[in-house]
């Protein structure tokens, strides 16, 4: 079953705004034993332990990944993106799965008919007539009060052992395509995780819960033997949500990872125009003399949200927490790295259309190694990246501080 589960009202001291408290009272911080308790409370699910994790921060290689996963599947492929473009990267996944359904692997695909809009009906034709199932999450212009509430997610689940998340759409972007002498900056900047183990069972159930919305037929998932989440490995607590399901949640946990962090709070984010408390959040970690730093992209496909974001700089600056833009591509990554125990991928943004409106996923996980990794490549992007400072934001035109002031405003519409 999804946990945290339809309709559950996550109780007062649990929630953003009252949770911090709890967490910063823990003494060993993120080693604490309390602090996992205190994350499983929250979301209402268990981790799974029994895990092994790969990092990916380059499209070619989690592409091909992918690829190589989808061929080797022996029963069942669930692929759900945001996009899912008719380029070569998609009509490669097409080539996969086709010839995965031509050799008796049940392969069903969802998309979301906002983010794939561009996508051809001949291609969505070419699909079904593969023997491929698929549905579009909210086609457009039809019931129309839905239309703001979009499938944002990011999965691949093989045979439910093996499964993929992240950032990663399925599109040429990313690089899988490119070749040798692309120029820089042609390819965007994301992460994407691989995971083999229990938690790739409840990513199938993650990817039910669309499936069924978007009007697939239910099908049977049998339950999870509980000694397979007991096993030795990467502990992992999937933060999956939905309008009015799991928002509230997900929301709570990030910010008791920032409340419990005691050495460093790393984020890397693409779209970023948080709620006050967020603000508030960050801001008293580093206050507490915790080195929290922000990753933001210096180059964007969607300027106005770049701009939103720039109106949440100078109350950050002022409160000790260092704030950098990425420069050599569009960056569009979602991750988090604290005291390098705790990591987190995923397809979550720190705005508001993540919190409100969005299907998300992600995966967070308890794992020094995996900390370690992130830690590192967070500090090689920071190497191309330029630090923004408070004298010289103060220095801004009026021009420029007016226009991202009415960005701001504009961030819950965005």
């Amino acid at each position: 079953m999804l946990r945290p589960a339809p309709g559950r009202v996550l109780p007062p001291e649990l929630r953003i705004g009252q949770v911090e408290r709890l967490a910063e009272g823990l003494t060993g911080g993120i080693e604490d034993p309390g602090f996992e308790l205190l994350l499983r409370r929250i979301d209402g699910a268990p981790f799974f332990g029994g895990n092994q994790v790969e990092v990916f921060f380059d499209g070619r290689a989690a592409f091909t990944a992918m690829r190589d996963a989808v061929r080797a599947a022996r029963e069942e492929i669930l692929l759900e993106s945001y996009i899912f473009k008719d380029d070569s990267t998609g009509r490669s996944f097409l080539h996969e799965t086709k010839a995965a359904a031509e050799r008796g692997v049940k392969v069903r695909v969802l998309a979301d008919a906002l983010g794939s809009y561009e996508t051809s009906e001949a291609f969505w034709k070419e699909m079904a007539d593969g023997g491929i199932e698929y549905f579009l999450f909210h086609p457009l212009f039809e019931r129309m009060w839905y239309q703001p509430f979009r499938d944002h997610r990011k999965i691949l689940v093989i045979d439910r052992e093996l499964a993929f998340t992240g950032g990663m759409n399925i599109g040429e972007e990313y690089g899988s395509w490119r070749r040798k002498r692309a120029k820089p900056g042609e390819t965007w900047r994301d992460t994407h995780v691989r995971i083999q183990g229990p938690a790739a069972w409840e990513m199938a159930v993650v990817f039910s819960e669309g499936w069924v919305h978007a009007g697939g037929e239910p099908f049977p998932i049998e339950p999870l033997p509980i000694e397979a989440i007991e096993a030795p490995g990467v502990r992992v607590l999937l933060l999956d949500s939905r309008p009015k399901r799991g928002q509230a949640e997900s929301a709570a946990v990030m910010a008791a990872v920032a409340a419990a962090a005691r050495r460093n709070l790393w984020i890397t984010n693409a779209y970023f125009a948080p709620g006050r408390r967020a603000l508030e959040v960050l801001g008293e970690a580093a206050e507490r003399g915790v080195d929290v730093r922000l990753l933001l992209p210096g180059k964007t496909d969607v300027p106005i949200a770049r701009r939103a974001g720039h109106g949440y700089y100078g109350a950050l600056l002022k409160r000790g927490v260092r704030i950098f833009e990425y420069q050599p591509a569009i960056l569009h990554a979602k991750t988090l790295v604290a005291d390098g125990r705790v990591s987190l991928v995923g397809s979550t943004n720190l705005d508001f259309r993540s919190f409100l409106f969005n299907a998300e996923c992600d995966l967070l996980m308890m794992d020094e190694p995996t900390g370690a990794l992130m830690e590192k490549a967070f500090l090689t992007d920071l190497e191309q990246s330029t630090e923004i400072l408070l004298p010289d934001w103060r220095r801004r035109s009026w021009v420029r501080k007016a226009g991202d002031r009415v960005a701001r405003w504009l961030s819950p519409l965005l």
